[in-house]
């Protein structure tokens, strides 16, 4: 597989659309099992104000036949540092791209923002049922309370 990341230098992509992930194939895929990539500083821009928005991200994901590449990963997500979108549309467009890209069996997403107005704003969103056997924990980010 040609990775366009790994081993190389890599700007930062401009957007999310720019950005180029990268999968590998599964080195277990007799396996069920759980990968999880947590992102406690994620920023996007409010597409009303243009200021910076802070999450806590937490992807879980169930492989298929590929997983993807933590640092083509690592940039996507970087990628959302100047692009403007609502909550909800940064948080689902995330997993839909993966899921569209990666095709795992099963992947959830939640989005912990910190407080816009006042209101912590959670967004949460998962491919459907996890599947029979797979060990889901709990994505550990407490409900607001000056999270950390």
């Amino acid at each position: 597989m040609d990775l366009t990341h790994l081993g190389r230098a890599s700007d930062l992509p401009a957007s999310p659309a720019e950005a180029t992930l990268d999968y590998v194939a599964n080195p277990r895929p007799g396996s069920l099992y759980l990968v999880r990539f947590a992102a406690p500083e994620f920023t996007s821009l409010c597409p009303v104000t243009g200021q910076p928005d802070f999450a806590h991200l937490v992807i879980d994901y169930a492989p298929g036949e590929l997983i993807v590449e933590s640092k083509s990963l690592k940039l996507f997500l970087h990628s959302h540092r100047n692009h403007c979108g609502f909550h909800e549309d940064v948080t689902v467009g995330i997993g839909e791209r993966l899921v569209e890209e990666m095709k795992p069996r099963w992947l959830r997403i939640g989005g912990y923002w910190y407080p816009r107005g006042g209101i912590p704003i959670d967004v949460f969103w998962q491919t459907g049922t996890p599947p029979e056997g797979l060990w889901v924990p709990d994505q550990g980010v407490a409900a607001y309370r000056g999270r950390g």
